[in-house]
């Protein structure tokens, strides 16, 4: 009899635990780009892209084109490469929809020549820029990760930069025009649920 209650105690203690660990599991990751067209993306402002050999183009213009969806605690992964001499762009996160031809103070990863990998908020520089210029042509891997208020950056597997105060929790991640050309590939998110609030004392 005691060996069948040890019995039905222990089942119940890894049933509670496979339970948890489903609970807190990471959404798996997908694909923002199905490398065919635009769905799931919108185009704002005088901006032009457009889908060539199966990547994502920057073609020209002053705007941005956002993700249809908002999103909150994620992991963006993404390669992009510039075609063009002092190339500038940049990926927004959690942004609004005010602000002409940008996002109103929106936050953004620099993909500026000379400033790459810094994170600005509107115009103001938030984390100088830690990546040294790199070649026109060249993939660049980026990893962002946002958790409530942090975010951190990782270039080709390298930590760049970690930054504990953002302002906004949710938003549309987009991509930033400014007349310079660049394309995008390989473009993944995964969701992160945020955590449960803690129980009043």
């Amino acid at each position: 009899m005691k060996l069948f209650a040890l019995l039905l105690l222990l089942s119940g203690v890894f049933a509670v635990s496979a339970g948890a660990a489903e609970q807190s599991s990471p959404a798996p990751s997908q694909s923002l780009f199905n490398g065919k067209d635009l769905a799931g993306w919108t185009t704002v402002n005088k901006a032009s892209f457009a889908v060539t050999n199966g990547n994502l183009m920057l073609v020209a213009g002053m705007g941005w084109l956002r993700t249809d969806k908002e999103y909150g605690d994620f992991v963006l992964e993404l390669e992009y490469r510039p075609l063009v001499a002092d190339y500038d762009s940049g990926v927004f996160l959690r942004c609004g929809l005010e602000g002409q031809p940008w996002p109103k103070d929106g936050w953004q990863v620099n993909l500026r020549y000379n400033a790459l990998g810094a994170l600005v908020r509107g115009y103001k520089t938030m984390v100088p820029a830690e990546t040294p210029k790199l070649p026109v042509n060249q993939w660049v891997k980026l990893r962002i990760e946002c958790r409530g208020k942090k975010v951190s950056l990782d270039v080709n597997g390298e930590r760049a930069w970690e930054y504990g105060e953002l302002d906004r929790d949710r938003g549309y991640l987009g991509f930033q025009a400014e007349d310079k050309s660049f394309e995008f590939r390989n473009l993944r998110l995964q969701e992160i649920a945020a955590p449960a609030p803690a129980p009043a004392k």
